[in-house]
């Protein structure tokens, strides 16, 4: 083979697997990130990304309101929440 051809190949191979190990996990991650963004519901427990647990009590497009006590209730954008620990029973 020519060796021009030979370096064309191997770049398109180290690009492939650029893609296959770099970008299409993450592409993975934020897929299940928007989907967990979009399940949240009121009365799941979920934990903040600054690792406050509590009780969503209520939530709009931009922000969450979590119960994190009988008396205290904080607000966060909903970004700031980093998984659901339990779903509410529906």
């Amino acid at each position: 083979m020519n060796a021009q051809v030979v370096n064309v190949l191997m770049i398109v191979v180290i690009i492939g697997v650029f893609y296959f190990l770099m970008i299409r996990p993450q592409q993975k991650r934020q897929k299940e990130r928007q989907n967990l963004m979009k399940s949240m519901g009121v009365g799941d427990r979920v934990i903040s990304i600054g690792g406050i647990h509590g009780v969503i009590t209520r939530l709009d497009d931009a922000t969450i309101t979590i119960r994190v006590d009988e008396s205290h209730e904080l607000t966060f954008e909903k970004t700031a929440i980093n998984r659901v620990v339990e779903r509410a029973m529906q």
